[in-house]
């Protein structure tokens, strides 16, 4: 069944709006091109049922390519998506916080589609992705990710998260543009713990699987990082030539405000 709201911050209903819906005409533009952007949404459906398996799977790298092939060539214009979109407008920021809306396509027990409205400098927190495999597509304008994965990814499943700070490896430190080809990250490695920071207007998929659930223990949880120095006490893990950071689990950030609305774009034909 489709669903409103994304288990993105199912914890942290203090982060969202009311869940206003999005007025039809304001949010979904047709395109104005000959090709139907339903049937690319419906190949991604298709594609996700094939390569998601469930709860406790991580996807084989053949379905890693099936996925990331179709998720390349996939444009804002497939959603309906344009910058005049009043959830690009930093305006809405009362506080100097711009705010972040979400729409979730499809949500089930082993993926779900959502896609994320940034405004201009709005940022999304360090925030991990337990045992979940994500795919992420910047379908307009460009971000800065930043993404670590833990040296010791033997505690990544812990399910109360320490109040200690841990040693993480800096795996990505970038912008990115729609352009840009998919981020793909694993449950311990390709970055699992990220933050996305808007550098103009941003439209971004994430495709996850499994998504968030706190009953399953797929909680989400934020991050304050704190610069890397002297850690000699593990010095042979640490090498030269990389870049680390000390990761402290936080409560849901006070400033992080983000919306959940309608998802009005293309639809798809749901298959059992």
């Amino acid at each position: 069944m489709m669903k409103t709201e994304s288990s993105f911050v199912g914890k942290k209903r203090d982060a969202l709006g009311d869940g206003e819906k999005m007025i039809r005409k304001k949010c979904c533009r047709r395109p104005t091109k000959h090709r139907s952007p339903s049937t690319i949404v419906q190949q991604l459906y298709d594609t996700c049922r094939e390569v998601f398996k469930g709860p406790g799977t991580v996807p084989p790298p053949c379905d890693v390519e099936k996925m990331k092939l179709v998720l390349d060539k996939m444009k804002a214009e497939d959603f309906w998506i344009s910058k005049d979109l009043p959830f690009f407008n930093s305006d809405n920021a009362s506080d100097g916080t711009p705010r972040i809306t979400y729409a979730t396509i499809y949500q089930s027990e082993n993926f779900s589609l959502c896609i994320f409205f940034l405004p201009q400098k709005a940022v999304i927190p360090l925030h991990n992705h337990p045992g979940m495999t994500v795919f992420s597509k910047l379908l307009l304008g460009s971000m800065h990710i930043k993404a670590y994965d833990w040296v010791d990814p033997s505690k990544s499943d812990d399910l109360v998260p320490s109040s200690e700070p841990r040693l993480a490896r800096l795996e990505v430190d970038s912008n990115f543009t729609a352009s840009s080809g998919t981020s793909i990250l694993y449950p311990t490695a390709g970055g699992n713990i990220h933050s996305f920071t808007a550098l103009t207007p941003c439209a971004v998929l994430d495709v996850m699987g499994p998504p968030y659930s706190k009953e399953e223990d797929r909680d989400c949880t934020y991050y304050k990082e704190f610069p890397y120095s002297n850690f000699s006490e593990s010095a042979t893990e640490v090498k030269d030539d990389c870049s680390y950071g000390l990761l402290k689990a936080i409560d849901v950030p006070n400033d992080l405000k983000m919306k959940p609305v309608e998802y009005m774009g293309p639809q798809f034909v749901e298959t059992c």
